[in-house]
């Protein structure tokens, strides 16, 4: 199988960018120069927060369209690691809620 990753980039404006490749340093590259999607050519700088090697293209692209619904704040957790809480977010709000 081919290696993917999935990854999150910071824009010059804030703004997060989530993205898949088989190739990271090349697809990491092609957005630095302003070669990569139209959200980061219209952005640049930017910068690598996150990457997160797959198993294969198909789990990093699923991956990808997961993150990419997830607000900025829950982004921050995921770029810093935070275990524990990443995982208390992806309960559902009411069960959050009760505690």
């Amino acid at each position: 199988m081919k290696r993917a990753w999935v990854y999150i980039l910071k824009c010059s404006d804030g703004t997060y960018y989530t993205g898949s490749t088989t190739n990271i340093d090349l697809r990491i590259k092609e957005h630095q120069l302003g070669e990569g999607a139209e959200w980061t050519k219209k952005r640049l700088p930017i910068e690598v927060l996150f990457t997160q090697e797959m198993p294969d293209e198909d789990s990093a692209y699923l991956a990808e369209q997961k993150v990419k619904k997830w607000s900025g704040a829950k982004k921050e957790v995921l770029i810093a690691s935070d275990w524990d809480l990443l995982q208390y977010l992806a309960k559902k709000l009411a069960f959050r809620m009760k505690k």
